[in-house]
């Protein structure tokens, strides 16, 4: 996170506004009316000196007069103001008032522009909203680079070689504006993949809009992605932007766009290739200038051979392709994932410090995961709650992960009842651990006491030391 704080950084500390005017009385007037306000004002009667202040010291807002005598002017003053600092706010005083001064003032980046005489009170309220708006800007800026930190390269989990040639590709797609097709299996992490290209490209201060495809029907997607006109239909009471002008100048993110019905994909395309599209009831074309990522869990090659998906388009979207590996392709990545999960929700839940055993993070690796990161983030989120201890162990994550592993062990070929398959698996672990109970309910995921009730029920109680392996039906 950025050591850099929204203004103002701490309580206490007073905005601080230049205020420069060559009459001795108008400028004590002035100074006494806003420090009355809170404000810090720091005086200056000519050009000059309040750029040698301006240099010196952080200046939140100016209050310039526009014409400072022998000292200089204004809007000139202003100019070199914001030449130095962009966001300073800046608000013209003058006697002497015309259009062409206003507009001029404007142009030069002036907040307003006030005519003497005014109301007190209508300069106390330009001066507090001049810096409610250089505080809401200066949030912004913080949050936009929270969100870059927080989607960063670094923070997407993973060390195993399939995920390491994924940041190499992003990193690489990252430094372009070409678009970006993110393959992969529902639960994979494509959004994030799709934030992280966002945040850390030169359109990284820019929006980031994202809209699911498959979510909306194709009237309301059309709607969503170009706009509308009043009265274009029941309901358009006024105009709508769409997310192609919204996202102007930022990135904008078509999940699942596999999903999106053919007459769709012609309007999109040809939008994509004017660099401009018509808001539905509209005869006007709206100009935009978007960076497109995409992302879908299909085969757009075969969805093209089936009918189902435009080619011209795939070539549009299609310049770079991501494919995220599945997340039982990427075992390694998984005891990283789980414990930063853990961690995450040890705190959002307020547990302690928590810890998987061995036998719990064993079924983590083992089970195949068909949701990906997003089903593990669900398992470990589930077990942080109803853990009974700050140790996970088996029987705290869902049943599924336990079946799969019985599922996956070498009893193929055996004509079993559920008894019998529960009772040799139960015999099996009891002889790989010499009868060790313990350490068998560790590993089975159940409570010691239900493990004796089942030895009892299924009589293991005199189990005794078999090579590991030989398992026979009835045994």
């Amino acid at each position: 996170m950025s050591a850099e704080q929204p203004w103002p950084a701490s309580e206490g500390v007073p905005p601080r506004v230049l205020l420069v005017e060559d009459e001795d009385l108008m400028r004590s007037i002035i100074s006494q009316l806003l420090r009355a306000e809170g404000y810090e004002i720091i005086e200056a009667h000519a050009a000059e000196v309040a750029l040698a202040i301006f240099e010196n010291q952080k200046i939140d807002a100016a209050v310039l007069d526009l014409n400072l005598g022998h000292g200089g002017n204004g809007l000139d003053l202003l100019g070199k103001i914001r030449d130095l600092d962009p966001e300073v706010m800046g608000i013209i005083l003058t006697a002497y008032a015309s259009v062409e001064s206003a507009v001029d003032a404007l142009r030069k980046g002036a907040y307003d522009y006030l005519t003497k005489p005014f109301a007190n009170d209508h300069l106390k309220a330009v001066v507090r909203n001049a810096l409610a708006q250089k505080a809401l800007f200066r949030e912004n800026r913080f949050l936009r680079r929270e969100l870059r930190d927080k989607y960063s390269f670094e923070n997407i989990i993973g060390k195993s070689d399939t995920i390491q040639q994924v940041f190499r590709l992003m990193e690489k797609v990252a430094r372009t504006d070409s678009s970006v097709l993110i393959s992969g299996e529902s639960g994979t992490g494509k959004e994030l993949v799709a934030r992280a290209i966002h945040f850390t490209s030169e359109r990284g201060n820019g929006r980031f809009l994202p809209i699911n495809c498959g979510a909306l029907p194709e009237t309301l997607l059309e709607s969503e992605l170009f706009g509308y006109k009043r009265g274009a239909f029941t309901g358009a009471v006024q105009d709508k932007i769409g997310l192609l002008k919204s996202a102007d100048k930022g990135t904008l993110f078509l999940d699942e766009i596999g999903e999106m019905p053919l007459q769709l994909q012609v309007k999109l395309l040809r939008a994509l290739q004017e660099r401009e599209c018509y808001p539905v009831g509209s005869n006007e074309p709206v100009r935009f200038d978007v960076r497109l990522l995409c992302a879908t869990n299909r085969d757009l090659e075969h969805e093209v051979r089936e009918g189902r998906f435009r080619e011209e388009l795939l070539y549009r979207i299609n310049v770079i392709t991501i494919p995220l590996p599945p997340l039982r392709e990427r075992k390694d990545d998984i005891p990283l994932l789980a414990n930063y999960f853990l961690r995450k929700y040890e705190k959002t839940h307020g547990r302690g410090l928590m810890r998987f055993s061995k036998g719990a993070m064993r079924l983590l690796v083992n089970y195949a995961w068909p949701g990906n990161v997003r089903e593990l983030e669900n398992a470990v989120e589930r077990a942080a709650i109803l853990a009974e201890s700050e140790v996970i162990h088996s029987h705290d994550l869902p049943n599924k992960l336990g079946q799969a592993r019985i599922a996956t062990t070498d009893l193929e070929g055996f004509e079993l009842t559920l008894e019998e398959l529960e009772r040799e698996h139960i015999k099996r672990i009891l002889t790989k651990v010499g009868g060790d109970k313990a350490k068998a309910a560790e590993i089975l995921g159940i409570h010691l006491s239900t493990l004796y009730r089942k030895v009892q029920r299924l009589k293991l109680e005199d189990i005794k030391e078999v090579p590991a392996g030989m398992i026979a039906k009835g045994a």
